[in-house]
């Protein structure tokens, strides 16, 4: 009742939107003179230089003008491959009728949220407790030193004219009213950060908690289609990661069912580019027949690491062909020329979604001869109405192609060879459609989880190539990204970097560099892990907490300091960071950290009994705590050729490290003077070392009852 009394003014605004749902034709002439978001570093923000809406970006600039001239904000927030954000614009944001007075009430602000999480999460969170829903665009109206007083997300042209005027009206009518209520949801969006402190340390992080949290998030998958019951369907890397490690350490097989069950229907399934490669944001319906189109770096960068695991449980060459498709499809389309990520691509092209990637029958046939149309139609789920609408078709299948080949009696080779001729040509022909725009920034934090992916498909694969793509970015990242004293930069746009980091880049880009330390043994990546954490303890740390900031306090001024802690379609910035304060705890032989990392895991403890796996990263910290990790030091001059022999395996409790200098103190006394000595550790205290491949990974025991 107390959050009804805060959003009294709220439903007031609805309650216009409601009853004033007629529509006019305004004016819709785009000014040809640029405002001032040509100079802005984000593609998506330079989207709207040519809107007549004299946009601001988020800073002291549009704050203080709002404050001199006593003008409520606008805070109109999206990103590039954002459907609706572009509907919104060309309806509204184009609309000189709209602009004019959207101009003499307001200061707006455009926020790109992929460059700016941190002003998203305030204003995200603020549209949730006003009205329980939340999304993009988010468009927030707030006082001149930020505090929101109503947020909501696409309004069309008409309704957005009703609320700017009810807006006006009341915010100079009502002003004690607005005020009141800017305070309210402000304390609101604070108290939502206040952090309980758990009762004790240690009771609550064992065994027994980790493999409890199956049967408590069961309920939650569906083990026919895969993923996450219900609809819409986000692939929730992060999820069939912790069950992987589940099964790893559990023998759970419901486990790794419904993760073979989620990867093998999505690869099949609509969601993933079956011409093109890559994976979409999301399926719309629950059997990830039909996309969201857009194409996220983040997605991609997670699923490769995820196919390439479970190739490594399975030898899916399904997973392989998952792995190796994605990668080549982030190469040529999502890859600067100096080495860097792009964030996405859009949904979007010649103002309708889908249309560069959806077919008709006749399209199809026109494109490939009868034979090959006739394999891939059937293939495909291809329907002279359409499987989707108007007639068009995406591109899904039932089954693999092996099965395929079996129901229609020929040999799986001939089959596999016609559809991919079929898919190959098919490819050309979309080659001369209109391509969807791409949002070239690059974000640190992506591009992290992107270089994690292809250490890991080189690690499963055996393919160099792509540890040569991981190093290629890290070294981009390292020249372009990271200072000398461990201080990140969120964003590369135009040639510069530009925005502080935030919680996630440094936890992101420091468990990347791990990875490639342990597929490289170069100790320079993971003394710069260790110098980026260094850095964040100083500047993110949390002093009434165990957690961290997703600000850094050098940051400008936020009306509150949020701390992420759910994981998502992207693992929370905390989690990650626990992660790797634990692992570098265990590098350094740095108590300090394994107990920071044992507190923050206390923190969230309680969240393993709800039914829902949004602490999924948490779950596998946990595993990694409670069953303790191995240390396995590879001395000598072959240690990187037989470290890569052992981490083909799927090993996600063990720590490599090696290489023919002492240079980490588990290292110390472990150096050969020829040949190679593998050492097989756990709590520093190791067994008898082996020189052999085999020999060493049977000492690698997770579970009694089976050894590796």
């Amino acid at each position: 009742m107390a959050l009804r009394a805060q959003v009294m003014l709220a439903v007031c605004f609805q309650f216009v939107l409601l009853t004033n749902c007629g529509s006019r034709h305004g004016e819709n002439n785009s000014s040809e003179i640029k405002n001032r978001l040509a100079d802005a570093s984000s593609p998506y923000l330079k989207e709207h230089a040519d809107n007549p809406v004299d946009w601001y970006e988020w800073g002291e600039e549009a704050l203080e003008k709002a404050k001199k001239e006593n003008k409520p904000l606008i805070i109109s927030i999206g990103y590039t491959s954002c459907h609706w954000c572009h509907v919104m614009e060309q309806e509204s944001f184009m609309d000189t009728a709209v602009a004019r007075i959207m101009n003499e009430n307001f200061v707006s602000i455009k926020v790109d949220r992929e460059e700016r999480p941190d002003v998203d999460q305030i204003y995200l969170e603020a549209a949730q407790l006003i009205s329980g829903n939340s999304g993009w665009p988010l468009n927030a109206f707030a006082l001149p030193d930020g505090k929101p007083f109503y947020a909501g997300t696409y309004f069309p042209k008409q309704q957005w004219i009703d609320l700017l005027r009810q807006v006006v009206a009341t915010y100079q009518k009502e002003n004690a009213n607005v005020l009141k209520q800017a305070e309210a949801l402000t304390k609101a969006l604070q108290d939502s950060e206040v952090l309980a402190i758990p009762a004790s340390e240690n009771p609550t992080l064992s065994k027994e908690t980790y493999q409890n949290i199956f049967s408590k998030w069961q309920k939650s998958f569906d083990f026919k289609s895969g993923g996450l019951i219900g609809a819409p369907k986000f692939p929730m890397p992060v999820v069939w990661e912790f069950l992987l490690q589940n099964y790893y350490l559990t023998d759970n097989k419901m486990a790794l069912e419904i993760v073979t069950t989620t990867l093998d229907e999505m690869a099949k399934g609509g969601i993933y580019d079956h011409l093109g490669g890559g994976f979409a944001r999301y399926s719309t319906d629950k059997e990830w027949k039909v996309p969201h189109f857009e194409k996220m770096l983040y997605d991609n960068a997670q699923l490769v690491s995820l196919y390439a695991h479970a190739y490594q449980v399975t030898h899916s060459s399904l997973y392989e062909e998952v792995v190796r498709e994605t990668l080549d499809f982030v190469q040529q389309e999502m890859m600067s020329p100096e080495g860097g990520f792009w964030a996405s691509i859009n949904a979007d092209s010649e103002g309708e979604e889908g249309k560069y990637y959806d077919w008709t029958k006749a399209e199809i046939h026109n494109s490939l001869d009868k034979t090959k149309a006739a394999i891939l139609t059937d293939y495909y789920q291809v329907t002279d109405s359409g499987n989707w609408e108007h007639g068009k078709n995406v591109l899904h299948a039932k089954l693999t192609k092996q099965e395929f080949a079996a129901a229609r009696k020929i040999s799986e080779e001939e089959c596999v060879r016609m559809l991919n001729e079929a898919e190959n040509l098919l490819l050309k022909a979309r080659a001369k459609r209109v391509r969807p725009s791409t949002d070239t920034k690059i974000l640190l934090s992506w591009n992290a989880l992107m270089l994690k992916g292809c250490v890991d498909a080189y690690l499963a694969l055996s393919a160099p190539e792509y540890l040569q793509l991981a190093l290629a970015n890290a070294r981009f990242l390292e020249k372009n990204m990271i200072e000398k004293d461990g201080k990140l930069w969120r964003n590369f746009s135009n040639g510069k970097a530009s925005t502080d980091a935030f919680l996630d880049d440094y936890a992101l880009l420091a468990k990347a560099f791990i990875s490639l330390y342990q597929a490289t043994f170069d100790i320079h990546w993971l003394e710069t892990a260790h110098t980026v954490v260094k850095y964040a303890l100083i500047h993110f740390r949390n002093k009434q907490s165990a957690t961290f900031y997703y600000t850094s306090h050098q940051a400008e001024e936020l009306i509150v300091r949020k701390t992420e802690l759910a994981d998502n379609v992207i693992p929370s910035s905390n989690s990650v960071f626990a992660e790797v304060l634990y692992i570098l705890g265990e590098y350094y032989a740095q108590d300090s950290l394994i107990q920071m990392s044992t507190s923050m895991l206390n923190h969230v403890a309680k969240e393993f009994a709800t039914d829902l796996p949004y602490y999924a990263n948490w779950a596998n910290l946990l595993g990694l705590v409670t069953y303790q990790p191995y240390e396995v030091a590879v001395m000598g001059s072959q240690s990187l050729d037989k470290s890569r022999k052992m981490q083909a395996y799927y090993l996600p409790t063990t720590l490599f490290m090696g290489g023919e200098e002492e240079n980490l103190p588990l290292l110390e006394n472990k150096g050969v003077s020829e040949g190679t000595m593998i050492y097989v550790c756990r709590n520093k205290t190791c067994k008898l070392p082996q020189m052999e491949v085999a020999l060493a990974m049977k000492q690698l025991v997770v579970r009694e009852e089976n050894h590796l």
